[in-house]
């Protein structure tokens, strides 16, 4: 019966391949991967900050197509992590169209994949990015004592005298046995999840397009093999119980105890753990790696619009036609190009900015990790993303807005030394501030971020930055149209800067009392009158 119930489910998830998961995500448990993976060899990790401002786990709620926990933490870690090239890239979309092509491949992936999904899973890396319980300095006598255990046993036939020691033993040997049983809990449920996964794998490794992604991996399967069998030895006893009976349990218990058995096969399967971690990692890599080209595939299935990326060599040039953000409900499309300029977006509150720059940062981090982009085309060279959006106080640490932005920025600033290219996103820089010294301090920050083959995407509401900054960045806008009644926009991006002003109009239409309108009105009108005075 619970087999059957367990083909539906496995029968069911092929049928449903490439909606959105219905799951629950524990973010702490997905994350133990990338915390404890050595990222020193990739392009660019993405720091928690920007992974905040871009609401890093909506996206990947969204994104993630997995069928086991391993491929979900491996999914995790690939969208973080920007890798140094693209070199694997025309092999991972052969497979991925094999995917999306051969419903029997898909289903014969996928009902393998499912077997690592339980929470246990999670746990795998533990096994080769964490080291092993140790055994207790007073090891050393456990072999001993085992071997002393035996020869008394052995004497008792020879001559009674020998119970008395016997005795003794056996109560030394019941402490030693129950003391290291919390050792033996914790790999109870984590070691028949690798041998679970090292089965997956060898049936996924049979596949001869899936061979391409790790074709040494046959070696790492071998040696998982043969925990197999001393593995088995601890599971035994619940086994006895439920198949045959108590009594049997509790004479096969009082040999485990008598002989030590327990902690010496233990402590054996740890040594050969803590040799093998290569081997295992390779096993979830290549499980993972699986994983995450049927989470593309069943992604892109889904999506109406989407577009392979080209990373170029072209610095200082990013191209996005109708691009859009793929949380943004009815998302409207937008399309720039950049050559040699950064870019800066004026507009009203609402009127699409930060939503157009969020949706540059998903598309440049999914183009450099997953290779797919909600678009119907865009191209960017290989660029790190340091982004300064969504900032707030920090009470606990006694910063403000405006200390918690200059550090964010100067982060930015320091990034860019690197002559390594960088794409920055900013929304409202030093808004925290006084509109001197915030224009001030935004026009030399924002020249010194574009400089060499940096490109930045900043949106402001201060206008003298346009005029100020035309000579280093592309301008652009979103706008509104604002009646009697309402306030309409169409969340089209448009070139040059925004010369509509609408807030006090909107503030009308609002029903605010026409007293405050009129000297809204008015004081506005002096603050332009004023504008002939130089700023800087």
């Amino acid at each position: 019966m619970k087999s059957n119930l367990a083909k539906a489910k496995i029968e069911n998830l092929i049928k449903l391949f490439g909606q959105f998961k219905d799951d629950s995500f524990d973010f702490e448990l997905i994350a133990r991967f990338f915390k404890n993976k050595d990222h020193s060899t990739n392009f660019q990790v993405i720091t928690d900050k920007t992974c905040n401002d871009l609401d890093f786990e909506d996206l990947f709620t969204y994104l993630d197509r997995t069928y086991s926990s391993v491929g979900q933490q491996y999914l995790y870690d690939k969208l973080r992590t920007i890798p140094q090239d693209s070199g694997r890239h025309k092999q991972q979309e052969a497979l991925i169209k094999l995917i999306m092509e051969k419903p029997e491949l898909r289903a014969t992936i996928i009902s393998n994949l499912h077997k690592l999904s339980n929470n246990d899973a999670f746990y795998i890396q533990s096994l080769f990015q964490e080291e092993p319980v140790s055994a207790p300095k007073w090891y050393h006598i456990v072999p001993f004592l085992s071997a002393i255990n035996i020869l008394i046993i052995i004497g008792i036939f020879i001559n009674p005298i020998f119970l008395f020691p016997y005795i003794v033993l056996f109560i030394a040997s019941l402490v030693i046995h129950y003391y290291n049983k919390r050792n033996v809990s914790i790999y109870l449920d984590l070691l028949p999840e690798l041998i679970r996964m090292n089965r997956s794998a060898k049936e996924l490794f049979k596949i001869d397009e899936l061979k391409k992604i790790n074709q040494s991996l046959g070696k790492a399967l071998r040696y998982t093999d043969s925990i197999g069998f001393r593995l088995s030895f601890f599971n035994i006893g619940s086994r006895l119980e439920s198949d045959i009976t108590a009594l049997l349990w509790g004479l096969f218990e009082i040999i485990k105890i008598q002989l030590l058995l327990e902690p010496m096969l233990l402590f054996s399967l740890l040594k050969q753990l803590r040799k093998k971690k290569t081997e295992i990692e390779d096993i979830f890599s290549f499980v993972g790696q699986v994983d995450v080209l049927v989470s593309i595939a069943a992604l892109r299935k889904e999506l109406e619009k989407y577009c392979v990326p080209e990373i170029t060599e072209n610095q200082h040039s990013l191209i996005a036609k109708n691009v859009y953000h793929p949380l943004v409900e009815n998302c409207v499309p937008n399309s720039i190009e950049i050559d040699k300029k950064s870019v800066l977006i004026t507009g009203s509150n609402m009127s699409g900015k930060t939503t157009f720059i969020r949706t540059i940062a998903v598309n440049a981090i999914t183009a450099m990790t997953l290779n797919t982009c909600f678009a119907e085309e865009f191209s960017l060279p290989r660029m790190k993303i340091s982004s300064a959006i969504r900032i707030s106080d920090d009470l606990v640490n006694d910063k403000s807005y405006y200390f918690e932005e200059v550090l964010t920025i100067k982060d930015m600033m320091m990034e860019s030394l690197d002559h390594v290219p960088n794409l920055f996103f900013l929304d409202e820089i030093f808004k925290g501030t006084n509109t001197v010294e915030r224009i001030s301090a935004g026009k030399a920050v924002l020249s010194w971020l574009a400089k060499g083959n940096n490109i930045v995407f900043v949106s402001t509401h201060d206008m003298e930055l346009t005029d100020l900054l035309k000579e280093e960045y592309e301008l652009y806008h979103f706008s509104e149209q604002v009646n009697h009644k309402n306030v309409a926009f169409d969340y089209k991006l448009k070139e040059g800067k925004n010369h509509n002003r609408n807030a006090i109009r909107i503030l009308e239409i609002n029903g605010y009392p026409e007293s405050v309108i009129h000297e809204a009105i008015d004081i506005s009108k002096k603050f332009d009158n004023a504008r002939s005075v130089e700023i800087i």
